[in-house]
């Protein structure tokens, strides 16, 4: 039971945390694609794609969620429970701070888009790499389950 209890926690820890680094990222690409729409909301198309960026790290967090919890038996130890602990913090960690720096990056392509829209294209390198760190959790976190 207790194995059970750490493998959930750490599970749910780890999906909880990249949603909230999910929610913050979108917070602020969305308080700036509003600022920027008010202005030209032809622009929409444009900031769409910068403004859910963020929203992925959440979606690794549930993904991941739900591949553990098949990894929890009835039968598991306390020492067993605690291996799938701590595979999910690489990516509850990364998911949490690189959704919130993802966001404030993408911002800052969305106001970038406000004075020249035809930077969007490119615009959207800059955010995606900061999502590079959000995946190596993820593949870390798999590999050590």
């Amino acid at each position: 039971m207790e194995g059970q209890a750490l493998a959930t926690l750490g599970l749910a820890i780890c999906a909880g945390l990249c949603g909230c680094g999910s929610a913050i990222g979108l917070y602020y690409t969305g308080s700036a694609a509003a600022g920027v729409l008010a202005e030209d909301a032809k622009k929409f198309s444009k900031v769409l794609i910068l403004v859910v960026l963020p929203a992925t790290q959440g979606i690794y967090g549930f993904v991941f969620g739900i591949i553990g919890m098949g990894s929890i038996t009835a039968s598991m130890t306390a020492i067993e429970g605690a291996k799938l602990f701590a595979a999910a913090m690489p990516l509850a960690l990364a998911g949490l701070i690189s959704g919130i720096f993802q966001g404030r990056t993408a911002v800052g392509g969305i106001n970038a888009i406000a004075r020249n829209e035809s930077l969007s294209g490119k615009l959207i390198l800059f955010p995606a790499m900061v999502e590079t760190y959000a995946i190596l959790g993820l593949v870390v976190s798999i590999l050590l389950m």
